[in-house]
């Protein structure tokens, strides 16, 4: 069995190009600093990530946030019995994490819910201490939050299209804009071992990913990671439905019709445009907000802290 990484080169990083080296399409666009900034005229981006001094404050304000991504999850239907999980690291304690329990509905899960968890499996008391923790998930989140210092967060369900897709084992085509943001951003894990509760296929996962934020689990699903759970799952929520457009894509295709697929300059220059922390944090405050507005129960300490 093998793991390949078939993309994993993620320039979400840069910042500021010096403009006597800007690169330009055949078209003449420049790519010449990415940020919100990009999409958001006027008044800037109406969703700033916010910066904390206190790391238990931003503890909270993580929790909360990873709470909202499950709700987002549930709504769409990326549910499959106990299967999924999400993991943040945790701020205060940067070598211990927070996953969700075992056996809660993503559409029920609250801030308070989740389980602090050291990298070699023990809970920690500062967490909800009376749930259980799903055994591949600790062994894939342990594993990719160990090789990736650069992300603080991860998410991996069961959804539907992206189990349908990875049985093909490749990664996704260049169809659309949205899909442009996983060029030379996804990878490919081929050594499917069955369930991950071996702490080796966690290993083998997180190896297979390289510095990619997108990875597709042959035969299983997907995993997305990102700086804060919001990157992570707006990244989750793209992914699953660009695996949808690429099955009906590939389905037209052999119906006769022929796909179009965008020139790497075309791709790389949208990538450069829409992808970065900052506008993944803002894409997904649109979700969130929803969550909020419908019902915000899963804001646990914000919620305690009105109450008073």
């Amino acid at each position: 069995m093998s793991e390949t990484t078939e993309t994993t080169e993620s320039e979400s990083t840069i910042q500021k190009v010096p403009s006597h080296i800007v690169p330009a399409t055949s078209y003449g666009y420049k790519m010449e600093k990415q940020g919100a900034q990009n999409i958001a005229l006027v008044n800037g981006t109406p969703y700033p990530v916010p910066k904390f001094d206190d790391p238990y404050k931003k503890r909270e304000w993580m929790l909360e946030h990873m709470a909202g991504a499950f709700r987002v999850f549930g709504r769409r239907g990326f549910g499959e019995g106990s299967a999924g999980h999400i993991s943040i690291r945790d701020p205060v304690d940067p070598n211990t994490f927070w996953i969700n329990p075992l056996g809660v509905h993503f559409s029920l899960l609250t801030a308070s819910d989740m389980i602090h968890m050291d990298m070699d499996g023990h809970m920690l008391r500062d967490g909800n201490t009376t749930g259980s923790v799903n055994a591949a998930g600790f062994s894939i989140h342990s594993a990719f939050l160990k090789a990736r210092p650069d992300v603080n967060a991860a998410c991996h369900t069961h959804s539907v299209f992206g189990k349908a897709y990875s049985a093909f084992g490749k990664p996704l085509d260049m169809l659309n804009q949205d899909g442009c943001l996983f060029y030379k951003n996804q990878a490919v894990y081929t050594g499917f071992g069955g369930v991950a509760i071996e702490k080796e296929e966690g290993r083998r996962i997180a190896k297979a990913a390289g510095k990619a934020n997108a990875i597709i689990l042959q035969n299983h699903g997907l995993l997305t990671a990102g700086t804060t759970v919001d990157e992570a799952a707006y990244l989750y929520t793209l992914m699953e439905r660009t695996c949808q457009c690429q099955l009906l894509a590939d389905a037209a295709e052999s119906d006769g019709r022929k796909k179009v697929i965008i020139p790497d300059e075309t791709a790389e220059y949208t990538k450069f445009m829409d992808y970065d922390p900052e506008s993944m944090y803002l894409e997904f405050q649109v979700d969130l907000g929803y969550e909020i507005a419908k019902d915000n129960s899963f804001m646990s300490f914000t919620n305690a802290k009105n109450a008073k």
